[in-house]
Parts: C-alpha cells; structure tokens; sequence
C-alpha cells in the first residue's frame, strides 16, 4: 500500500511539475459534453495494445449527468478494450454490485478499497483525468508528456499489483442450448448458400467452415445436412 500511495504522490507530483516548470503545458485541458465526447471517442478509436484504467461505474450515480453522455462514455470504453490487447481496469471496492450485474467490458478487472482518481491510459501514450479527478463530464485534461503519462502508469501499476483479481462466474448455458459460434453457421446452413458462399459470408476459411459445420451436426447428433434442420427446429433452435 505505501508503494501504490508512493506512486500516487508522485503522478500528481508529475503533473504539477509539467504545468509549472515545462516549456509546454502538461496537458490540455478539454470542457463541453460535446468536446469531452469527441476526446473519449478519439481515444477510443486510437487504441491500439493497451488500456488502463482507475475507474468508478457508480460514481456518476446521482449526479445529473445526461444519459446520453453515460451511454456515450461506456460505448468508448467498450470500443477501447476490444480494440487492446491488454486490458487492466482497477475499480473500488463499493463499485462491485454494479459491476457484476452491468454490462462486461473485455479484459481483466481488479479492484482496491478505493481509486485514487479517474484515469484512462491509451497504449502509454497518451492518458485523460477528469479536471476535479472524478467525474469526465466536469472536464478532462488530456495527458501527451512522456514524463507524466509514465508516471501515471507507475501509479496504475502500484495499485494493480496489491489489488486483487475479480473473477467473473461465467454464466451457464441451459443444457441442450446451441453453442453461440455456431448460430450463424445453422443460419449459413440453413440459408441453402453453398459452402463457398457461406463461407464468404462469415469471413471464414472454406476449410474454417467445414469444420464448424461438423461440429454443428456432431452437436445436433447427426451426419445428415438435411436431417440437420428439421433436428434444430425440433430442439428449438430456429
């Protein structure tokens, strides 16, 4: 806990030092709804390998922000972590319930007593806090030095490593229901498209295709295309 309040201090240090003795401000200071959206989705759209973040889904609660904006935020949240390949999001302890009832944003979850301020880093590069390190609505400063955006990073990491996992209990699948990925290969199947087309269709190998398709009538228990159909309509799959 000292090293991750250590590394706390010394972000904020950063920032303060960049503002005040470098030739360049330590960032750029974003207000309005409508340019805080843009930065949001600009950073969405930017990332590339890595995103992480502070972050407190309950903390808008109450506070009158416009659903819009809400909607808005958490579409871009979603967009960066598919788009990363590494995801780490820490999250405060009072923010559990809704995590797991809301909705899942890919990639891994830890969380700690509490955050120390909002943060989105982007691939190490380039980093937003909110202007009063709550709430993005109320302004965002958008971080681009290197001196401080490592440092925020430093500060993630701290609190990452004596935070602790959150694992998610996949939900389970009812029992005789069609797997997920092979719905649109039923869908392709039953289309009457040949197997070039379908294949086509799903952004799939001819190969990647045939061997869905077996193990679509493997699940379905049969060999037969056309037994295939009426089996799905029968189970209740159509």
């Amino acid at each position: 806990m000292a090293e991750s309040a250590g590394s706390v201090m010394l972000a904020r240090s950063a920032m303060n030092r960049a503002a005040t003795e470098g030739q360049r401000p330590a960032g750029r200071p974003v207000r309005g709804a409508r340019r805080i959206s843009a930065a949001l989705a600009g950073l969405a759209a930017s990332t590339r390998h890595e995103l992480l973040t502070f972050d407190d889904p309950v903390a808008s609660a109450d506070r009158a922000i416009p659903e819009p904006f809400l909607e808005l935020a958490e579409a871009c949240m979603r967009a960066a972590a598919e788009r990363a390949g590494e995801v780490r999001r820490i999250v405060p302890r009072h923010a559990l319930p809704r995590l797991e009832g809301g909705p899942r944003i890919p990639g891994r979850a830890r969380f700690a007593d509490a955050i120390p301020f909002k943060l989105i880093v982007v691939d190490r590069t380039v980093a937003a806090v909110p202007l009063d390190l709550e709430l993005l609505y109320n302004g965002l400063l958008l971080i681009r030095d290197p001196v401080v955006v490592q440092a925020l990073v430093r500060a993630h990491h701290a609190c990452w490593t004596t935070a602790e996992e959150l694992v998610r209990i996949p939900q389970p699948r009812p029992p005789g229901a069609l797997p997920e990925p092979l719905r649109p290969v039923l869908e392709a199947l039953l289309s009457g498209l040949t197997d070039e087309a379908a294949a086509a269709r799903l952004g799939m190998s001819a190969r990647t295709y045939s061997r869905r398709v077996g193990e679509l009538l493997a699940a379905l228990g049969t060999t037969s295309r056309f037994r295939a159909g009426a089996e799905a309509a029968r189970r209740g799959w159509l």
